[in-house]
């Protein structure tokens, strides 16, 4: 027996590491495109995975996935149990995977136990504030034994029936992507829509957080598709260098695509385009060969952009996109190989139709796609359903646009003022400031209030819009966030195409104390500066007594 290869170590656990950097990334990405009172909870959906799905794969999923078949090829036998004793077969005595690949088996444990903790994850996307905490996490710790394990058992172990049938899957297009999918309905159906869904838009909270996820999606992806070959050779740069040509060619297929039908090339679908190519070659990535990586990006760029109409027609509100990204990509790269199986990159592999191997690869592909969608479809439901009926799945409905606060008593953004007022308790960093010197106009000498609304845009120079007023014979300026009601709403872009018609429009409120000699030289500063007369007060004030 050989000994374990220090080099094919040292990638599968670098690549490991890569998978697992994938769930804070994914958490980012969700993350960015919620509500403001939402993000802590979406942050918390994604993260908690790596806590239950880790201990939950070590006990019982890695021997449902990975264990010796019990004799079916539906799943393997319980003899590696908690992993107590990893001399049982199927790892040899030296503890590595087999006599070609020649890595310890818990760096395979470890491997495959990062793909284990983001496939469930990404269900969060779709669900987008409507699951309650507690039962999320039973669901987690279910589904992941439940599912998935035996999903990676017929794929990925030698005995398992799709592998024996001849069906493919590199790195996960069937048992990440199209599986997270198919729960994806499920899990739909039963947690329902949000309030007032599809009529009423949820803009994204930040989008540089969200493009900040994409990123480090984008740079763990390369463990993702390049570790499954087990080995750091030549294979292994095949399959990073098609990953990331196809997330290249799916991103300008998506922005072109985006600038015909909205006008607009956006970063969002920039990052929506590359994670679909990224999720299209997955099932690919180690069986075809670098043009066919391309075609491939690009033809998830299409697919997947159209597909973003998916759940409307389906009636199913996926918050995030999910199903158009993640399901439909995962499914099209499954297919695809069937075009583009290539035997020359990979002995291992199968020539697919595009390259005279028939339509044999093709069909033994569809098999594997409905196989895995009814089998997770189904037990997903009937979870997720198990879970609604015993401790809740779907939050209250007056708790959505606030999970932040009902589920941990926080938010995620502290920007207002008095927000970042020191509160009793709260230390102290320097000395107070001095008192302000005396007032402009003496206590208890009768002023005018202006009150105005300004358009944001002319008054974006916050020093200009100041010392014009001061030099009107303004005394003291405060400039607000206000919003005026609207008779024609204004419409707005929000990420991947959609749009929203908003009836409050953002204005900029400006309250300017002044005497009354001063009152229409301030009026005619707030004139030249875009103010209307229609919305602009003056009031008599008295100047508090000191």
């Amino acid at each position: 027996m050989s000994a374990p290869n220090a080099g094919d170590t040292a990638w599968v656990l670098v690549c490991a590491g890569l998978v697992l950097f994938m769930t804070p990334g994914l958490a980012a990405f969700y993350g960015g495109m919620v509500r403001t009172r939402n993000v802590l909870a979406m942050l918390q959906q994604n993260m908690i995975a790596l806590g239950v799905v880790s201990l939950t794969w070590v006990l019982v999923g890695y021997t449902i996935a990975f264990g010796d078949d019990a004799g079916s090829g539906l799943f393997g036998n319980l003899e590696l149990f908690g992993l107590a004793d990893l001399k049982v077969p199927p790892a040899p005595n030296l503890h590595v995977v087999d006599g070609r690949i020649t890595i310890p088996t818990l760096a395979f444990v470890l491997f495959q136990m990062m793909f284990a903790v983001i496939t469930p994850a990404l269900v969060t996307g779709a669900t987008a504030g409507r699951l309650r905490f507690g039962g999320w996490v039973l669901f987690l710790a279910v589904w992941s034994v439940v599912v998935y394990a035996p999903i990676a058992h017929w794929l990925w172990h030698p005995g398992g029936w799709l592998a024996k049938f001849g069906t493919q899957d590199w790195a996960g297009g069937l048992v990440v992507h199209a599986s997270a999918g198919a729960a994806v309905l499920a899990v739909l159906l039963v947690v329902g829509r949000r309030r007032d869904w599809p009529h009423t838009a949820a803009p994204p909270n930040s989008i540089p957080l969200t493009i900040v996820g994409a990123g480090i999606l984008w740079f763990g992806w390369f463990g993702f598709n390049g570790g499954d070959g087990l080995q750091a050779n030549g294979l292994a740069a095949q399959a990073v260098l098609n990953t990331h040509l196809a997330a290249a060619a799916a991103m300008l297929v998506w922005l072109a695509l985006e600038r015909v039908t909205d006008g607009h090339s956006t970063v969002v679908g920039a990052v929506s385009g590359a994670v679909a190519g990224l999720a299209t070659v997955t099932p690919t990535a180690g069986y075809v060969n670098a043009a066919s990586a391309v075609a491939i990006g690009a033809l998830a760029g299409l697919v997947c952009h159209f597909a973003l109409k998916l759940k409307y027609l389906l009636r199913l509100d996926d918050a995030l996109d999910v199903l158009a990204v993640h399901f439909v990509g995962g499914m099209l790269g499954t297919l695809l190989l069937g075009l583009f199986g290539n035997r020359g990159v990979n002995p291992l592999g199968a020539d697919g139709l595009f390259l005279g191997g028939g339509g044999g690869l093709l069909w033994r592909q569809l098999v594997g796609v409905v196989s895995v969608v009814a089998f997770s479809f189904v037990l997903t439901w009937l979870i997720a359903a198990g879970v609604q009926a015993l401790i809740g799945l779907r939050v209250p409905p007056a708790d959505q646009e606030r999970l932040d606060q009902a589920q941990q008593g926080a938010d995620a953004y502290h920007l207002g003022g008095v927000t970042s007022l020191t509160a009793p308790g709260a230390p102290r960093r320097r000395a107070a400031a001095a008192p302000a010197g005396e007032p402009a106009v003496p206590s208890g000498q009768w002023v005018r209030v202006v009150t105005a609304l300004l358009e944001p845009d002319p008054a974006a120079n916050s020093a200009d819009l100041r010392d014009a007023l001061l030099r009107a014979g303004a005394i003291s300026v405060i400039v607000s966030d206000a919003a005026v009601a609207t008779t024609t709403p204004q419409a707005s872009l929000l990420p991947r195409g959609y749009w929203q018609d908003q009836p409050l429009a953002a204005r900029l409120r400006v309250t300017v104390l002044v005497g009354a000699d001063g009152v229409a030289a301030v009026l005619d500063e707030l004139d030249r500066m875009g103010a209307r007369r229609s919305d602009t007060f003056v009031q008599e004030a008295e100047r508090v007594q000191s």
